[in-house]
């Protein structure tokens, strides 16, 4: 590896990521050194490594590997040439294969993230069920809901999930063989494997786990091949009462052209999804993430965040994670002001929400007057909208508890914690009401 050849990883890396994102965090990464099969490159701060590391080791890993054309890994470190060496890489976590059988199949699993474990997962509303069933399967693999299938949109934690569940696995017996493989990645090696006439190398390193995580598995989708070989290796691992852990953006039945029987078999075990998080739940995560990154965090900014960021865990803390860096870098406080201006070009689109268009979209959508909303009127027809528009303007303005009670005719604030958290459960359970939910907001959103 070259400084040369680095400058063409980052060429490539400009062109799969936005502008910002390519000029704010990786065009200053640049090539230190090269041990054995791992690259080092150095970054000027702690907080492009926590943010690099979160996001893009995996594409930039990619990346090179094509660039190279060998099998290769990726290390972050903070610092500069007159940085030392950090020390030799652990030996990672993950399904161990003789050195000449990896040499040969040029299949390298990726390795788990040791930061996502289920102490640092921030429990709510929305994701509590998938909490639960991914713990019970890391107790007890192959046995408790096998296949486990979590599907929930971009940036809520299905990650950190398979991650966790990998994690949890190997401290309680470290002999497990754990194979963490994105569904993109799987398809690749596949091909390289046909390519190579590899075949059974590859099968091997797949049906020999004991535990499978695959993320993302709507990417196979459409993709015969890589269809009918995840189908086999389903079976196999199946059969054998070998755990399957399975992430996805959407409901099995809901994957457009992905198999009838390989979506009849994602059912055959248990079914969880995530939601976005509510605002407490948001603000949780923030407090959590700052704590981690040892980011002082005022409660005003990390309601700010909350309320700006309202269904993207990923993108909620790399919003904390710039102004972090921005703060340090610049040696200024993290105080309201800052965190505006230093995110206003990413939020020209983000406008301000007042509680009295949450009333009236409520209102219309039940066929109930404001006023009633308002009132102490406590038959069903009224006291279910009520609810959910005090659930609506906790998630979708900065008014506190105490605030909203004061809008609906000077309601202890105790009252208004009870209908937010109630809505909020029943929306984990109740269809019905969830895409009402999701319809108002929207059309709140404009």
């Amino acid at each position: 590896m070259t400084s040369k050849a680095w400058e063409r990883v980052l060429a490539q890396m400009k062109g799969e990521v936005s502008e910002q994102v390519f000029e704010t965090w990786l065009r200053p990464l640049r090539f230190v050194t090269r041990e054995g099969a791992v690259l080092f490159i150095a970054t000027p701060h702690k907080f492009f490594k926590q943010w690099i590391e979160d996001n893009h080791i995996s594409q930039i890993e990619e990346i090179t590997r094509r660039e190279l054309g060998e099998e290769v890994s990726v290390e972050i470190v903070v610092g500069g040439e007159e940085d030392p060496l950090p020390p030799p890489v652990t030996p990672p976590r993950y399904l161990q294969l003789p050195v000449d059988t990896v040499t040969r199949a040029r299949i390298v699993p990726p390795v788990l993230n040791s930061r996502y474990t289920f102490e640092r997962f921030v429990i709510g509303t929305g994701n509590q069920f998938a909490h639960a069933a991914s713990a019970a399967v890391s107790n007890d693999p192959g046995n408790s809901y096998n296949p486990l299938f979590i599907y929930g949109g971009v940036g809520l934690g299905k990650t950190h999930l398979l991650h966790a569940i990998g994690n949890e696995a190997l401290t309680r017996n470290p002999r497990l063989r754990v194979c963490y493989v994105p569904a993109e990645k799987f398809t690749n090696e596949l091909i390289h494997s046909i390519r190579t006439n590899r075949m059974q190398e590859f099968k091997e390193r797949y049906r020999n786990s004991d535990i499978l995580l695959v993320d993302d598995v709507q990417f196979i989708a459409g993709k015969t091949r890589t269809q009918e070989e995840f189908f086999h290796t389903f079976n196999d691992l199946y059969s054998s009462r070998k755990q399957i852990v399975v992430t996805s953006d959407k409901f099995p039945k809901e994957i457009p052209d992905l198999e009838e029987r390989i979506q009849s078999r994602f059912e055959w075990g248990l079914v969880a999804d995530i939601q976005a998080p509510d605002i407490e739940t948001r603000v949780a995560i923030l407090n959590r993430k700052a704590e981690a990154e040892n980011i002082p965090l005022p409660e005003d900014v990390a309601l700010y965040l909350a309320t700006v960021v309202k269904s993207n865990i990923r993108e909620l803390e790399g919003y904390l994670i710039r102004i972090g860096a921005h703060a340090s870098l610049m040696s200024k406080e993290i105080n309201l002001d800052l965190a505006k201006s230093f995110l206003s070009p990413l939020n020209n689109g983000v406008k301000e929400i007042s509680p009295d268009a949450v009333l009236k979209a409520v209102a219309d959508h039940y066929g109930v007057k404001i006023s009633d909303l308002r009132s102490d009127r406590k038959h069903k027809v009224v006291a279910a909208p009520r609810q959910v528009a005090m659930f609506l303007i906790r998630e979708m303005t900065r008014c506190s508890f105490p605030d909203i009670g004061h809008r609906f005719g000077g309601r202890d604030h105790t009252t208004v914690m009870y209908a937010v958290k109630k809505i909020g459960k029943k929306i984990a359970d109740d269809v019905s009401l969830r895409n009402t939910v999701e319809t108002l907001r929207k059309k709140i959103e404009g």
